[in-house]
């Protein structure tokens, strides 16, 4: 079988592939303690997070962010997300399912709305970046949605690359949306920035493990 007919992962980054649930927490109290606001906990967080972020804000100040508000809180977080990400590691399981992927004829990517500066070396020092067709970060301002960057991505790989046989796996609502928008499926991950009840919104199968999505992901693209 070749790649154009074989089945594709599209992975997301941050709290699916990467589990940074709790340097996220703590880079986000981080930011709003640059604007007197109050720490948030994990299920606060995982209960109102979306995206663009901005609005994540807006949810909990109730307003928008001026453009000054956005650039310190969005500056601090990305300061204080690099020390706390030492700590962090991949999801468990995370290696084993990319090298069975791998193994069975099919291929995957990684797009992440994390810096791609940032995101390539993290991901070679992970020992991973062998298993991807792509590895591709945000390039642009943060804060942004999922559905653009994700075409620009398909679009790198469309000799290889079925958008009608590809997954998605993240763990947020946009993941949906932006596979949506290049007619992908996807399947929404619990472990990470989303709580399940959100998730369930988008439509898109939800599961509490990274090991249900890719058998989701199989059947989904078989």
């Amino acid at each position: 079988m070749g790649k154009q007919q074989s089945a594709h992962i599209v992975w997301d980054w941050n709290g699916t592939l990467f589990h940074d649930n709790d340097a996220i927490i703590g880079a986000t109290n981080a930011a709003f303690a640059e604007l007197g606001l109050e720490p948030i906990t994990l299920e606060r967080y995982r209960a109102l997070y979306c995206v663009p972020v901005p609005r994540f804000y807006e949810r909990l100040m109730g307003r928008l962010p001026s453009d000054l508000e956005w650039e310190v809180m969005d500056g601090a977080f990305q300061r204080h997300y690099a020390e706390h990400r030492t700590r962090c590691g991949l999801t468990e399981g995370a290696a084993e399912l990319l090298e069975g992927w791998g193994a069975d004829g099919h291929s995957q990517s990684l797009l992440s709305m994390y810096g791609h500066e940032e995101l390539v070396p993290l991901v070679r020092g992970l020992g991973i970046e062998p298993h991807f067709l792509r590895v591709d970060g945000r390039t642009g301002p943060s804060g942004g949605s999922k559905a653009e960057h994700m075409v620009r991505h398909l679009k790198a790989m469309s000799t290889l690359v079925d958008p009608g046989r590809t997954v998605v796996i993240g763990d947020a609502a946009d993941d949906a949306l932006a596979a949506q928008h290049v007619g992908a499926h996807a399947v929404l991950y619990t472990g990470g920035s989303h709580g399940p009840e959100s998730l369930r919104g988008s439509g898109a199968p939800v599961v509490d493990s990274l090991a249900e999505a890719v058998a989701e992901a199989r059947r989904i693209a078989s």
